[in-house]
């Protein structure tokens, strides 16, 4: 079959802009550098400042982009090996930005305030790192799906290249993902319960795969005890280098990336769910059983994680081959201000609650809800399937 001329004609025009992501891992050492210029601490925030900051203004002055790519062009689309090379440069700084965040923290006489300043800047790469995984993750490639690994040692998080892929796209938008936030939930609660189950479930799934290969699960093949070995031994290998006092700037910025990982998981299912059969399995994953966003600028930096409606329904498909559909749900802004509602459990309610109600026309029989509340959520919504939604609803004030 011919390719149409306007297909062949089409450019990327963020092609250039995806290197965005390679900058941001090395802020560490911006943050340095702008230190050892001025004197002044405030440097040290960099991290929190961009994330918390800078990007949702950015997104918000920028806005948002629809177009997809023609669809005879997505195979030689994918097959461009830039959009690889962006994602693996990205590996060796956000390891310089470890390494050399760690060495200042150790042997630099800082205030409090700028060494926490530091920390949640390299917490905040190593965090960011986690979605350099995920892309590389969800490769066939053996050298990408190691990449994925050594990409996730820094933060600790070597059980998301096994839960993620064969855990959280098998369940994804049903109450049995713990990285499938429900209607109701706060991200205070489902932090606990989506990193306990996520570590547990890739345990599961490793036993599984090697008992069908006759081995145990604690056998050198096991993918979880794999990256789990990198982390131990890059920590080892900065301790015995830096001293102990090495270990809990490590520790403690692992933990803050980590959570970054979970308050994006959080924003991206929360209270969708997919119809179940009556054999009790799942309707196929569609775009609708994700939150998507269309917003430019974190887009860039995230290497497009935002059309996460287009990744779960097609997990194989590039990152830079991700399309927008008009019946996802859309968030009302990118990521990096969504993370901000989510810390702030009324305000989230406020914002989002409406929106899941608006997604289901009222009948939030369809949704993911908390198991505590669902009854009082049913009572208010529940059974009219021409319910009139109530736009000025929270779960703040059903809980009340």
């Amino acid at each position: 079959m011919s390719v149409p001329a306007s297909a062949m004609e089409w450019k990327d025009n963020k092609r250039a802009l995806w290197l965005l992501g390679v900058i941001i891992v090395g802020l560490p050492i911006y943050a340095f550098t702008g230190y050892a210029l001025t004197g002044w601490g405030v440097f040290w925030w960099a991290g929190p400042v961009l994330v918390y900051a800078v990007i949702p203004a950015l997104d918000w002055l920028v806005g948002t982009d629809t177009e997809n790519p023609p669809e005879e062009r997505v195979a030689s689309l994918s097959r461009e090996r830039w959009y690889r090379w962006a994602i693996y440069l990205a590996v060796p700084v956000q390891y310089l930005s470890f390494v050399w965040g760690t060495y200042l923290a150790v042997t630099h006489d800082l205030a409090w305030y700028e060494w926490l300043g530091l920390l949640l800047t390299v917490g905040g790469v190593s965090g960011g790192a986690i979605n350099i995984a995920h892309e590389l993750g969800h490769a066939t490639d053996p050298v990408d799906r190691w990449l994925a690994k050594i990409a996730l040692a820094p933060v600790v998080y070597g059980h998301f290249y096994v839960e993620h892929n064969r855990g959280h796209h098998v369940r994804v938008a049903t109450p049995e993902d713990p990285a499938s936030a429900r209607f109701g939930e706060t991200f205070w609660e489902f932090l606990p319960r989506c990193v306990a189950g996520s570590v547990a479930s890739a345990w599961r799934i490793e036993k599984r795969r090697l008992e069908r290969q006759g081995k145990p699960v604690w056998h050198w093949s096991n993918d979880n005890l794999q990256s789990w070995a990198i982390s131990a031994v890059i920590f080892g290998a900065m301790t015995i280098w830096l001293g102990w006092a090495a270990l809990p700037f490590m520790l403690l910025q692992a933990a803050y990336g980590g959570s970054l990982l979970e308050v994006v998981n959080y924003l991206e299912h929360y209270g969708l769910r997919r119809s179940q059969r009556e054999d009790g399995s799942y309707e196929r994953c569609r775009p609708e059983h994700s939150w998507n966003s269309n917003h430019v600028v974190t887009n860039l930096f995230l290497y497009h994680l935002q059309r996460h409606s287009d990744h779960h329904a097609n997990p194989t498909r590039p990152y830079q081959a991700l399309r927008h559909f008009d019946e996802a749900p859309q968030l009302p802004s990118g990521y990096a201000s969504m993370i901000l509602l989510a810390y702030l459990p009324p305000l989230w309610f406020r914002v989002m609650d409406r929106k899941v109600v608006a997604h289901y026309k009222g009948d939030m029989r369809r949704a993911n809800i908390q198991p505590r509340l669902r009854e009082r959520v049913l009572a208010r919504y529940g059974s009219a399937l021409d319910a009139k939604v109530d736009t000025g609803v929270s779960t703040q004030t059903s809980q009340a």
